[in-house]
C-alpha cells in the first residue's frame, strides 16, 4: 500500500531522506510516519476523510502525505503559491475538513491559525513546533492492515477545459504501479541517490523522486526550491545519481555553468512536464555531459507514460516507448488507431490510470473512453514504435484551414543562437481564423529584431507558420513546475 511504499525494501539503517544536511534512516522514516498516523486519528482524521496538504518539498511533507494515506484518509496537495481565496476553491471543491500547513506558507498567507480556520471553515494542522511535540509524545496507535489497494488516496488537481481545476483521483495501486513502473523504466536501485527539486505537491516530483526511490529502497535528496547554483553544487557533492527536472530548469542550468562544468557521478537526467526542445537536449548533452532521456506524462496517470530507454535509442524530439505494463497508440476522431506518421490523439492504458474525476462525471466519461484515457495530446508513432508529441489538441492553430503546431515553430525558433526560449500561441483573427504570433526571451546581453527572425524561419519552415507576430519578452509566465502557461499568453494579446 501507499502508506508503507518503503516496506519491501525496508533496511533500518540505510538512508531515506537527506535535507539540509541531516540523514533521515528507512528506521526512522517509518516511525515518524507511524507518529503521524497515530496523530491524526487522535485528531478526528477517519478513512476518506480529505486533508489538504500545503508544505514546501521536505520531509514534513512525506510524513504528512504517508500519514494520511496509511490510515487511508485522503491528500489533497496543492500549491504553495495559492492565496486564501484559491484555497478556499480546494477546499469547497475536494470537500474537505482539515488542512495540514507549514508555517512558512502561514507567513506567506499573512494568516494565524485561528484566522484560517475561521475564513476557511476548516480545521488546521500547523506543522511547527507545537506540532512535534505532540508527535514525540504521541502513543502509537496498532494499525490494522489497509488492504484495499484500490481505494482513492490523493486528489491532484488539473486544468480542466472551464478554467475551474478538477481533482483527478488517483488509488494506491495507481500512484504504487507507475512508482514501481519508474523504478524498471530508470532502473533505480538501492544504491541510487536522487534528487528531489521538482516540488512535491506535483505528482511528477512525489512520484518520480519520491516514491519511487523509496519503493526502490534509494536515498532522497530533498532540495526545497530550484536555484541553480545550488542544483549544480548538489549534483557536484552529493553523490547524485538521478536527477529529475523540467525544461526550463535544464536551460537555467545551461545559462548558469560554464562549458567545463561536468556531473560524473549523474547516471541519468530525465526531462518531462512539457516538451523538450530538441536544442536545449543537444545543449545539455554537449555543454553540461548530462545524459539526458526525454519523457512524457500526466496527472491522471500517476503521471508517466513513455520515456526514452536507458538501454535502447534514445530519439531526439521523441517521447520514446511506453514505460513497462503502459500501453499507448494513437487514434482518430473515432477512436480507430492510426497508420505509422499519422497524426492523432495519443490514448494511454494500465493500472497507473486514474479512477477519475471527483465530482465531474461528463469529464471523467469524456476522457476515460472506451477503456482508454484520452490525453489530449496530438502525437504520431514512427515505424520502430517511437511516439513524437506533435502538440496539444487545444494549442494547434488553424490559420486559413491549415493546421500549424506551435511546437514545430518553437524548434525552429530555439535554434536561433540569440533565443533563449519561446512560445508560440493562436491568437484570434476576423478573416484567417487565428494567426500566429511568437513570444521570445533572449538570452542574456543579446539583442536581436523581429525582421530578424522572421528571415530565418523563413528559410527553415513553409510562410504559413512563420509568426506574423513577433513579442520580445523578458520572461515567459509559467507555474510551479516551469511548464509555460501558454493560456495566459493568449489573454495578454
Amino acid at each position: 500500500m501507499l502508506g508503507n511504499i518503503y516496506k519491501k525494501v525496508y533496511k533500518a539503517n540505510s538512508i531515506a531522506l537527506k535535507f539540509k544536511g541531516n540523514s533521515i534512516t528507512y528506521e526512522q522514516l517509518n516511525e515518524t510516519v507511524n507518529q503521524y498516523s497515530s496523530l491524526l486519528l487522535k485528531l478526528g482524521v477517519k478513512a476518506e476523510e480529505r486533508v489538504l496538504l500545503s508544505c514546501p518539498n521536505s520531509p514534513e511533507f512525506i510524513y504528512s502525505y504517508l500519514g494520511v494515506v496509511k490510515i487511508a484518509g485522503i491528500i489533497v496537495p496543492i500549491n504553495t503559491q495559492l492565496t486564501m481565496d484559491e484555497i478556499e476553491y480546494f477546499i469547497q471543491d475536494s470537500e474537505a475538513n482539515f488542512m495540514m500547513i507549514h508555517p512558512a506558507i502561514m507567513q506567506k498567507l499573512n494568516q494565524t491559525k485561528d484566522s484560517i480556520q475561521e475564513l476557511l471553515g476548516i480545521k488546521v494542522i500547523v506543522l511547527d513546533e507545537e506540532f512535534q511535540r505532540a508527535i514525540s509524545e504521541i502513543s502509537l496507535e496498532v494499525f490494522e492492515e489497509f488492504s484495499d489497494e484500490n481505494a482513492v488516496s490523493t486528489f491532484l488537481y488539473t486544468s480542466g477545459t472551464t478554467g475551474k481545476q478538477k481533482a483527478a483521483m488517483l488509488t494506491h495501486k495507481n500512484l504504487v504501479t507507475n512508482a514501481e513502473q519508474c523504478r524498471l523504466a530508470f532502473h533505480i536501485t538501492a544504491n541510487d541517490n536522487c534528487m528531489c527539486v521538482l516540488p512535491m505537491f506535483h505528482v511528477f516530483g512525489f512520484t518520480t523522486c519520491v516514491l519511487s526511490p523509496l519503493l526502490s529502497g534509494a536515498t532522497v535528496t530533498i532540495i526545497e526550491k530550484f536555484h541553480p547554483k545550488e542544483v549544480i553544487e548538489s549534483l557536484l557533492n552529493d553523490d547524485i545519481a538521478v536527477f529529475m527536472g523540467v525544461p526550463s530548469m535544464y536551460v537555467l542550468l545551461l545559462e548558469a555553468c560554464k562549458n567545463n562544468i561536468t556531473f560524473p557521478k549523474l547516471r541519468l537526467a530525465v526531462s518531462g512536464g512539457a516538451a523538450l526542445p530538441v536544442e536545449v537536449l543537444r545543449q545539455a548533452k554537449d555543454i553540461l555531459k548530462l545524459p539526458v532521456v526525454e519523457g512524457y506524462g500526466l496527472t491522471e496517470a500517476a503521471p508517466v507514460v513513455c520515456s526514452n530507454p536507458l538501454d535502447g535509442i534514445n530519439k531526439e524530439g521523441s517521447i520514446g516507448l511506453p514505460i513497462p505494463f503502459v500501453a499507448c497508440k494513437i487514434v482518430d476522431e473515432n477512436d480507430m488507431e492510426l497508420a505509422v506518421g499519422d497524426v492523432g490523439e495519443l490514448v494511454v492504458q494500465g493500472e497507473n490510470v486514474m479512477l477519475g474525476y471527483f465530482k465531474q462525471e461528463k469529464e471523467t466519461k469524456e476522457t476515460l473512453k472506451n477503456g482508454w484515457l484520452h490525453t489530449g495530446d496530438l502525437a504520431k508513432k514512427d515505424e520502430d514504435g517511437y511516439i513524437f508529441i506533435v502538440d496539444r489538441k487545444k494549442d494547434m492553430v488553424i490559420t486559413g484551414g491549415l493546421n500549424v503546431y506551435p511546437r514545430e515553430v518553437e524548434e525552429v525558433i530555439y535554434q536561433y543562437p540569440k533565443v533563449k526560449e519561446t512560445a508560440v500561441v493562436g491568437i484570434g483573427d476576423k478573416l484567417r481564423g487565428e494567426y500566429v504570433k511568437a513570444f521570445i526571451v533572449l538570452k542574456d546581453g543579446e539583442k536581436c529584431t523581429a525582421k530578424e527572425i522572421s528571415k530565418y524561419l523563413k528559410e527553415h519552415i513553409a510562410g504559413y507558420k512563420v509568426p506574423r507576430e513577433i513579442q520580445f519578452v523578458s520572461e515567459l509566465p509559467k507555474n510551479s513546475t516551469g511548464k509555460i502557461l501558454k493560456r495566459m499568453l493568449r489573454c495578454s494579446d
